[in-house]
């Protein structure tokens, strides 16, 4: 059966996968390396992992396959998870699929060089109204794709 991962440390969407999953009656995994808030709901399942660097990227690019979906700002583990054939979207809606993930990483690669040697200051622009609009429309579109 389908899954939608969730990177879930500092993932801004929760709430809307939640809506978004209930509707499509899909399971959701939330993958922390902190507390999650617990659900009642039986289709969420809430993962601790250890605090370890990369606990909670390695647990989900372990698990996620063909079929399932992925919820990650992480460059690195979109890319480990659209290898591993699943279907990965940033909270901000942008799809990571096999055509531009080797341009996210080259870009992600990029700004940690300009940020090391002092070139740029690194701020990320504000979560928006907008943002969590198209990820909800995505992640709509995506949960229906699965689904056929």
């Amino acid at each position: 059966m389908p899954e939608i991962y969730v990177d879930a440390d500092a993932c801004p969407v929760k709430p809307e996968i939640l809506k978004v999953a209930e509707r499509h009656d899909l399971p959701v995994t939330f993958v922390a390396n902190a507390g999650l808030r617990p659900s009642r709901d039986p289709m969420v399942k809430n993962v601790i992992v250890s605090g370890a660097f990369d606990a909670a990227d390695d647990w989900i690019a372990e698990r996620c396959g063909e079929g399932d979906i992925v919820v990650t700002a992480d460059v690195p583990l979109a890319g480990r998870c659209v290898a591993a054939g699943a279907l990965v979207t940033g909270p901000t809606g942008r799809i990571f699929d096999t055509a531009n993930i080797g341009m996210a990483t080259a870009m992600r690669d990029l700004g940690a060089h300009l940020r090391e040697t002092g070139e740029s200051k690194g701020y990320n622009a504000a979560f928006s109204p907008r943002d969590r609009s198209a990820f909800l429309e995505t992640l709509d579109r995506l949960c229906r794709r699965i689904k056929k």
